[in-house]
């Protein structure tokens, strides 16, 4: 790879020593969409498609959909940090996160694609292609791909306000291009149109997957490792693992925002899970294209209008406390629809609330990561970029095969009956109330629930009081090397 990567043919687009609005738009809001639209769609529809398409919500006495997700995501915890060193280790021209996003690109269309074209064949052969395929795509392809993306916007430069710009853009490509997909085109058009047509399954979400090569190579071309690239010329000290681990878990910063990922990862993660089955058996009917549509575009809503107030405000008040105020409002939206979870109008209001508050978090949030990474980087006098976000992405993985085990697991114990047509060819989806309530307390019950813990850590989160001075203390140093 170091050969290939030494080649002006894998050389970044971007040149200049500030970021550049071609990089903004094409390196970190329209290249990211294709990966993150894959990701963001399997993490709605991947486990319906299992319960509802498959019907393997009684494998092995409904055992497999509860076990597997936790066992797969052992195997993709040691993977992610197995990444963290060797991304730390990685010396090329174009960088040391870059390369793997260009790695990633195919492997991230096979991947995809593979997941939904299970062969018509016995339970168990299906079950042994849902492992194989599942792990292919979750423990290498989006690992690779997730833990160099996530990099990009602290290693492109040490500026906070641009970072701050890299980090909105970066952000927009999560929340407004998969948004518009997963929160209206699929609950209107698509999912009506597939139903439970597997090979109808496996077109759409082929299609998706061969739209994140085009788009991930894009990423790579137009980023640029500006942190990275400071370190040329100088004689590094060969990082020790256990003193990378040492470092980053004896900081108090550091793990402020382990708990806030964990915290925040898990009830987003179980949120997302019991969205479609909150709309099809909670607040709407099976598949109606409306009421996940609505509570979807509810959330959208804010998410678009915000991009223009989140950064002025953050600049204004800091990144912590704006986002502290954000998860109080985040609270207060997900308490009001758990306490009224059949009434659509008091529902849509509380979503309203619930997604203003999670802008910040959203758009500015890994702004702060980076500035963690350098305040760790001053203390300790190395970078920790890929341990760091190896265990970010540990705590990311992880936590989506347990909270997919639990939820699976509630929706068992409670009697979940996967959708069916009877004799007369007519469709029934149908379920009990103690199946309702497992599902409303996924949906918005934990979350408000979370957002309390979360507010209680980010009061203790000042990273940014004195991130200026230690960054030219870090500068100070490496000028010092240099003579």
């Amino acid at each position: 790879m170091r050969e290939l990567l030494q080649r002006k043919v894998f050389d970044s687009r971007i040149k200049s020593q500030d970021t550049t609005g071609k990089e903004r738009w094409l390196g970190y809001l329209f290249g990211p969409a294709g990966a993150l639209l894959l990701n963001a769609v399997l993490a709605t529809y991947l486990n319906v498609y299992y319960t509802d398409v498959l019907d393997l919500t009684h494998f092995w006495g409904g055992a497999f959909l509860v076990v597997f997700p936790i066992v797969s995501k052992i195997i993709d915890a040691f993977i992610n940090i197995l990444m963290g060193y060797i991304i730390d280790r990685t010396r090329t021209k174009q960088g040391k996160a870059r390369p793997w996003l260009l790695l990633s690109a195919p492997f991230l269309t096979l991947s995809g694609i593979l997941l939904f074209a299970v062969p018509n064949a016995s339970s168990t052969v299906q079950v042994i292609w849902v492992m194989l395929s599942y792990n292919l795509y979750y423990s290498f392809a989006f690992t690779i791909y997730n833990m160099s993306h996530n990099l990009m916007v602290p290693l492109s430069t040490r500026d906070t306000l641009q970072r701050g710009k890299l980090s909105v853009f970066n952000q927009i490509a999560t929340i407004m291009m998969s948004g518009i997909l997963v929160a209206l085109v699929f609950p209107m058009i698509i999912m009506p149109m597939v139903g439970l047509d597997k090979g109808h399954w496996t077109i759409i979400m082929g299609l998706i997957s061969a739209l994140a090569l085009p788009l991930t190579l894009m990423e790579y071309y137009f980023t640029k490792e500006r942190v990275t690239e400071e370190t040329k010329g100088l004689v590094e000290e060969k990082l020790q693992f256990r003193k990378q681990l040492k470092v980053i878990f004896t900081d108090r910063f550091m793990l402020i925002i382990f708990g806030y990922f964990l915290l925040q990862i898990t009830g987003s993660t179980i949120k997302n899970l019991g969205l479609v089955y909150y709309s099809n058996y909670v607040l709407g009917t099976y598949n109606d294209g409306i009421t996940q549509m609505m509570l979807s575009v509810i959330g959208e809503i804010p998410m678009g209008i915000g991009v223009f107030a989140v950064w002025p405000l953050a600049k204004k008040f800091g990144k912590r406390n704006i986002t502290l105020a954000g998860f109080v409002l985040y609270g207060i939206g997900s308490g009001i629809c758990w306490l009224f979870p059949i009434n659509m109008t008091i529902v849509l209001i509380g979503q309203f609330i619930k997604n203003i508050g999670g802008l910040p978090c959203a758009y500015v949030f890994m702004a702060l990561f980076a500035d963690t990474l350098d305040h760790v980087e001053w203390k300790a006098g190395f970078r920790c970029d890929g341990i760091a976000m190896s265990v970010y992405n540990t705590i990311a993985v992880a936590m989506s095969g347990i909270c997919t085990g639990i939820f699976n697991g509630l929706l068992s114990a409670a009697g979940y009956i996967a959708p069916y047509h009877d004799a007369a060819g007519k469709l029934v989806a149908v379920q009990s109330q103690g199946v309702k309530n497992a599902i409303t307390f996924s949906f918005v019950g934990f979350e408000t629930l979370s957002s309390v813990v979360i507010v209680i850590l980010l009061l203790f989160l000042n990273v940014e009081k004195d991130i200026n001075r230690k960054q030219a203390d870090i500068k100070a140093r490496r000028e010092e090397r240099r003579c």
